[in-house]
């Protein structure tokens, strides 16, 4: 099932505004359990788990900085 324009625009809109904190909330928490360890593993982690989050979620973001493909053509070069 592929997803439309429209949908894909609003469903990133969601995850960056809502997902994306969560998940650095996420992240540092599960790091402040590990009783903050060296500074070279939590900059590894963080690197990390920044790759991460966008890897499955490639194909939502993909274009949507672009026009809408199924606009008119009048709509395109505003």
């Amino acid at each position: 099932m592929a997803l439309s324009y429209k949908a894909r625009r609003r469903l990133s809109v969601l995850i960056l505004l809502v997902g994306l904190p969560l998940y650095i909330v996420a992240a540092i928490t599960i790091l402040n359990l590990l009783d903050r360890p060296s500074i070279l593993v939590e900059l590894a982690v963080y690197v990390g788990l920044g790759v991460l989050w966008a890897i499955p979620l490639k194909k939502v973001f993909l274009g949507v900085g672009q026009g809408d493909p199924d606009a008119p053509e009048d709509d395109q070069q505003r």
